[in-house]
């Protein structure tokens, strides 16, 4: 018997979260609602929940200080809701830990869309570590083992989303090869590449900053300038 996902919906607007609900029940999600951010909170990391959709504009809590204490206890998938007009809060939120965005202005089959993806690649990666223990890859003082989904800089461990540790695996696995920015959205957040779509280049961003990794003297990812990026070997100049 497959088990009825269970989502939580973090927003103040009673409306939309009924609607929401109304919306993806009868599509087999089991959904709940919460409309402060210190009860969202609570619930997000009590609660057994395959992804939750997370607001920005949030009384009691803001959605990025929610987001925050999540990510301090859990790596399940966050959509985050922004204001359309508001691309610095997209890309906080991105910053922060979340693994994808809709402006407030979504359509039902765009969060659909979105929240399948998330979903399927959390699927994904829990059936690849059953089925198989890859070996531990080793780039200079980089270690990440994809059977536990840890990495660890020497003997410090690495604080990585799932999305940032997708990209920095499939940017380690190519090692010395580039991976275009559309190739990484699909490896890592499991849809398509939207034209000005600046996800990939935050995260990436997020990564070099928890690496230690200066952007115009690399260690380890550098930029293809207009392509994309590149996990260096150890010794390239």
């Amino acid at each position: 018997m497959i088990a009825t996902p269970r989502l939580l919906i973090i927003d103040d607007d009673v409306k939309l979260g009924r609607l929401l609900r109304e919306y993806l029940e009868p599509l087999g999600y089991c959904v709940e609602v919460m409309h402060d951010g210190k009860d969202g909170l609570q619930e997000a990391i009590q609660g057994d929940y395959a992804a939750v959709i997370l607001d920005v504009m949030l009384p009691g809590l803001n959605g990025f200080d929610v987001l925050r204490e999540i990510r301090k206890h859990s790596t399940v998938p966050i959509l985050m809701l922004t204001a359309l007009s508001q691309e610095p809060d997209r890309i906080a939120g991105l910053e922060v830990g979340a693994d994808d965005y809709l402006p407030k202005t979504f359509s039902t089959r765009e969060l659909l869309a979105r929240l399948r993806a998330v979903l399927r690649r959390s699927v994904l990666t829990a059936q690849q570590e059953d089925l198989s223990r890859e070996a531990t890859l080793s780039i200079g003082e980089l270690w990440i083992d994809p059977s536990a989904r840890t990495a660890s800089i020497g003997e410090k461990p690495l604080s990585l989303t799932s999305t940032e540790y997708d990209i920095l695996l499939a940017l380690a696995r190519s090692v010395g090869r580039v991976k275009t920015r559309e190739q990484l959205l699909i490896d890592a957040a499991n849809r398509n590449f939207e034209v000005f779509d600046r996800s990939i280049d935050v995260h990436v961003s997020s990564l070099r900053r928890k690496l230690g990794d200066d952007p115009k003297a690399p260690r380890y990812i550098e930029t293809v300038r207009s392509i994309g990026y590149r996990m260096k070997k150890p010794g390239d100049n």
